[in-house]
């Protein structure tokens, strides 16, 4: 589960924002996490509460907003959702696909003072 890994990568970003930002604490983080981009969102909530205890991001509130994925065909550059047609292209039927779209993996917003 290298979700954990992800929550701890995004704390230590949120002490840099804090540091920057002159913050004296943030109460909430919204994210946008790709269907295709590796993490599992219901993984880093399930951590995220671990991840927070006993530290300064120990009330901090984590919202994530999932991008579906998108596929784009190489052949007949039909876009189409991830997971329809077993990533064939329901247009050309061919496999050469490439994703186009739900990759991306952002802190959107941070709420704090």
């Amino acid at each position: 589960m290298h979700e954990v890994g992800i929550i701890s990568a995004m704390l230590k970003t949120l002490e840099r924002v804090m540091a920057e930002e002159e913050l004296t604490h943030i109460e909430k983080v919204v994210l946008e996490v790709g269907e295709l981009s590796g993490a599992v969102p219901r993984y880093m909530e399930e951590c995220f509460p671990a991840a927070i205890y006993k530290n300064p991001f120990e009330y901090l509130k984590m919202e994530i907003e999932v991008i579906p994925g998108r596929i784009r065909s190489l052949d007949c550059d039909c876009e189409f959702p991830a997971g329809e047609d077993e990533f064939r292209c329901p247009e050309c039927g061919s496999d050469k696909i490439k994703p186009s779209g739900g990759t991306e993996f952002i802190i959107k917003d941070i709420y704090g003072d």
